[in-house]
């Protein structure tokens, strides 16, 4: 594997991005795979090893670069560092991920071992968001999505999942967390109900007996049959759509 950190310029600065992919066997397909609330962290650089081996170039920006911020430590943050959290999740929203969105495919345009053929991308958390409406904002480069317990996936803004999700032409996929206080079952319900009725491409799955956060192995709620699961999702569907 070939793994680097860059500084990728973007319209507001630059963001310290890790890029990893395999040694050999390019151009890989490109998937830009967006951070959960707590920033970045060697558990998601590694989360980006593991789809990179499977034959992807996988970019994981940080988004808090705005706010001079690239790690926050623990996973489990305590008052203040939680409330910090908070302050910095809500320092970025849709318009600012998606012009970093296109720093990124800049940036993978202009590296021989990124593919310039159909991409994925993939939110986790506060994330999931933004990896729809990246989807919504390329949808002929962009062929398969996943928002992974995803937040503020159903509101009354223009630019909510629920709804932009019709512009895309890339297969959704939706994992949610049987017990998830960001996403509790009349969202969850809420956004299959508008995702039918939209004629999307796209699937929500409900995985029992899990919460928010699940996929991650460093967190107290971590359950290993339900991250893999999402594990087999994910390359199914990248597989799929992305050749």
């Amino acid at each position: 594997m070939i793994e680097r950190t860059v500084e990728i310029p973007t319209r507001d600065g630059t963001t310290t991005t890790f890029v990893v992919h395999p040694e050999r066997g390019g151009p890989h397909p490109v998937v830009l795979f967006f951070m959960d609330a707590p920033a970045i962290r060697e558990e998601l650089r590694d989360m980006a090893r593991r789809l990179a081996t499977c034959g992807y170039y996988v970019m994981l920006p940080n988004l808090y670069y705005r706010s001079g911020v690239l790690e926050l430590g623990a996973e489990d943050l305590a008052d203040p560092e939680r409330k910090r959290m908070f302050a910095l999740m809500n320092s970025i929203d849709i318009p600012k991920v998606m012009s970093d969105a296109d720093a990124l495919f800049d940036y993978a345009d202009a590296d021989p071992a990124a593919s310039d053929g159909q991409a994925g991308c993939l939110g986790y958390c506060m994330s999931g968001q933004y990896a729809i409406n990246a989807a919504a904002r390329y949808p002929a480069r962009i062929g398969a999505a996943a928002s992974i317990y995803g937040t503020q996936l159903v509101t009354d803004k223009a630019d909510s999942p629920h709804i932009v999700a019709s512009k895309a032409s890339a297969e959704l996929y939706f994992a949610c967390a049987e017990t998830d206080r960001w996403a509790p079952p009349e969202t969850v319900e809420a956004l299959d109900a508008a995702l039918k009725t939209g004629e999307v491409n796209a699937e929500v799955e409900l995985y029992p007996g899990t919460q928010h956060g699940f996929a991650f192995p460093q967190r107290a709620v971590y359950d290993k049959a339900a991250a893999e699961r999402h594990w087999e999702r994910l390359i199914a569907l990248y597989r799929r759509n992305l050749g």
